[in-house]
C-alpha cells in the first residue's frame, strides 16, 4: 500500500507570499490605528474613574432600637447595593463600585454606604423597614453669587 501526499504547488505559495508582501504596509497602518484606538480607550476609561472617584456621594445608615432583619430583607438589601454599579450610568466597574464601611464613634457603631455620585438616590433609599438613611452634607455647598447694584451718576446740565 503506497500513500502518495499532494505537494503543495509552489505557484500557489509565490502568490501567497506576494500577497502577504503586498498588504504588509496596510496590515502595519491597521495594528498601528489598533494600538492607537486602544491606547485612546486605556486613558479615556482612567479618567472617567478618576473623575467617579472624586465625586463620591456618602450615606449614614442608622438602624433603629428595634431593627432585627429577616434573611429575605438581608438578601434584597444585598440586590439593592447591587443595582448602585448599574444606577452609576457609564461609570467603569473600578469606579462605580459601592462600599460599606464601619466605625465607632463615643461607643456606638454608624455604620455608612459609599458611592458614585450619579448613584445617590439609589444610595439613599432605604434598604430595611428599620433603617433611617442620613445623607451626608456635600463637601462642596453652592456658595450664593450677589450682584451689586451700580451706582448711577447724575450728569449735571
Amino acid at each position: 500500500m503506497t500513500v502518495h501526499t499532494a505537494s503543495p504547488d509552489p505557484q500557489a505559495l509565490l502568490d501567497a507570499a506576494r500577497w502577504v508582501s503586498l498588504s504588509a504596509p496596510y496590515l502595519a497602518l491597521l495594528v498601528l490605528l489598533g494600538a492607537a484606538v486602544w491606547g485612546w480607550a486605556t486613558v479615556r476609561r482612567a479618567r472617567l474613574v478618576q473623575l467617579s472617584l472624586a465625586d463620591r456621594v456618602t450615606v449614614e445608615v442608622v438602624p433603629t432600637a428595634s431593627f432585627n432583619p429577616s434573611a429575605g430583607e438581608v438578601g434584597r438589601w444585598a440586590n439593592h447595593l447591587g443595582r448602585v454599579h448599574h444606577a452609576a450610568g457609564g461609570v467603569p466597574a473600578r469606579g462605580s463600585a459601592a462600599r460599606i464601611r464601619y466605625s465607632v464613634k463615643a461607643g456606638q457603631m454608624r455604620c455608612y454606604l459609599e458611592g458614585p455620585g450619579p448613584a445617590a438616590a439609589v444610595l439613599a433609599m432605604s434598604g430595611f423597614a428599620e433603617v433611617e438613611v442620613r445623607v451626608q452634607q456635600d463637601r462642596k455647598s453652592i456658595q450664593p453669587v450677589r450682584f451689586t447694584v451700580p451706582v448711577q451718576h447724575r450728569e449735571s446740565r
